[in-house]
């Protein structure tokens, strides 16, 4: 977590539990004694920590006692779990109470009446974006095969028919014992009424059957 990123956040930990702030800090002009309205309707007004991996930003927000959310974009999503447990030592050491530290995993997929139908919708616009990113990051070009090994179960693009990608997140859901669930659809130009149907498809049958199976 970089040093500006602190010092924001710090900002907006402080705002949230005080009416009246007296900050200072490098990356914006000093506050003093201000009162900031309106308030939030939530109190506290819900704070989460997105992090991308390191064992660092894992342990500041268990530290901080706050939600965590990791972002996944590569790799095997489950190998990600043991750093809930470096966020959960962290929070224990730090006094916080366990049950409020909540977790979340933050990943690109779609969803359409059938896995193939998602895949050759979603590909394009996908592969646009991580190319692009790619070539600022060093990473080589998406292939196609590589994305449809990366929709399998143990990857990382939650992509797929309403049945396929609810079966994968509630296995993931199991696997990092999950209170939030994040997926981004709209990652590129991907077609708007088609990202319209993947919202309902997603709301009406992936949502539902993720819960039972949760449950079971």
């Amino acid at each position: 977590m970089t040093s500006c990123f602190r010092k924001k956040l710090d900002l907006l930990l402080k705002l949230r539990e005080n009416e009246t702030v007296s900050w200072s800090g490098r990356t914006r002009a000093p506050i003093d004694n201000l009162a900031v309205y309106p308030r939030p309707f939530q109190n506290p007004l819900p704070v989460s920590i997105a992090a991308g991996g390191t064992p660092q930003s894992m342990a500041r927000a268990g530290f901080l006692g706050l939600p965590l959310i990791i972002a996944i974009l590569g790799g095997q999503p489950r190998r990600f779990a043991p750093l809930f447990d470096i966020y959960r030592q962290a929070g224990e050491q730090a006094g916080h109470d366990l049950s409020k530290m909540k977790r979340g995993i933050s990943v690109h997929g779609f969803v359409s009446d059938t896995s193939e139908k998602a895949a050759d919708i979603f590909f394009k616009p996908q592969k646009a974006v991580m190319d692009r990113l790619g070539r600022e990051r060093g990473w080589p070009p998406q292939s196609r095969a590589q994305f449809d090994v990366s929709m399998g179960p143990e990857g990382a693009l939650f992509v797929g028919g309403p049945e396929e990608l609810a079966t994968k997140i509630a296995t993931h859901a199991k696997i990092f014992g999950l209170d939030r669930f994040i997926i981004q659809m709209s990652v590129g130009l991907v077609p708007h009424e088609e990202l319209l149907h993947a919202i309902e498809l997603f709301g009406t049958k992936v949502a539902p059957m993720v819960r039972e199976m949760v449950a079971e």
